[in-house]
């Protein structure tokens, strides 16, 4: 078995916040990439970072190391540091309100415990990473897209 990671690139955008919204991921590994993307009519900007991630987990079948890459310190904070605080506190943050978005986080926590190593990596969000770029840009259009009935 090839034990090299997948390689994720997330992103969400809102066109207000709350407004419309969209995520964007992109998966990589050995030469072969896989583009996904989605919208919400009334979400805001936070939510739709989550989605890009959770929608781009759903996509693994089985366990394999995964490098995210993410220009929200909110998605990657909230995995790599928050989020054991909150469950800790029956999801209450330190000024114990409710956490926000706790059905995304939930859902995100539970697809992250079904891998091995996921490594989650902060890029600077509009500074020339050309798959940053790109998952920034189809999430934008994402917003105005009409979905599917």
């Amino acid at each position: 078995m090839n034990n090299e990671a997948i390689r994720i690139f997330i992103d969400g955008a809102c066109k207000g916040n709350p407004g419309a919204g969209g995520w964007a991921a992109i998966l990589k590994l050995n030469g072969q990439e896989k583009v996904i993307y989605g919208q919400e009519a009334d979400t805001t900007n936070n939510r739709m970072e989550l989605t890009a991630a959770i929608k781009a987990l759903q996509c693994l079948k089985q366990p394999v190391p995964i490098e995210i890459y993410t220009d929200s310190q909110y998605v990657r904070l909230g995995i790599t540091l928050w989020m054991q605080n909150w469950k800790r506190n029956g999801w209450k943050t330190s000024n114990r309100g409710p956490v926000k978005n706790k059905d995304l986080w939930e859902r995100l926590d539970s697809l992250c415990q079904k891998q091995s190593i996921i490594n989650w990596r902060w890029v600077k969000g509009h500074s020339g990473h050309e798959e940053n770029e790109r998952v920034d840009k189809l999430a934008s259009q994402a917003c105005f897209q009409v979905p599917d009935e």
